[in-house]
């Protein structure tokens, strides 16, 4: 299963740089998780300073 951002996601950047698998790039509005790459190892979540992002 893998993890989504939701629309509290201020585009900082942080879980982007945090991603072992490079899953997480920068979308429209904000930061998007691809669930084809996504490991669901969590390091995302940790970083997030805003709570944003959550499994799936």
């Amino acid at each position: 299963m893998a993890h989504k951002i939701n629309d509290d996601c201020i585009s900082c950047g942080a879980c982007a740089s945090e991603c072992p698998v490079e899953a997480i790039s920068e979308g429209d509005e904000k930061y998007v998780i691809d669930p084809e790459i996504c490991t669901d190892c969590g390091s995302c979540v940790e970083v997030c300073p805003v709570e944003a992002i959550s499994a799936e």
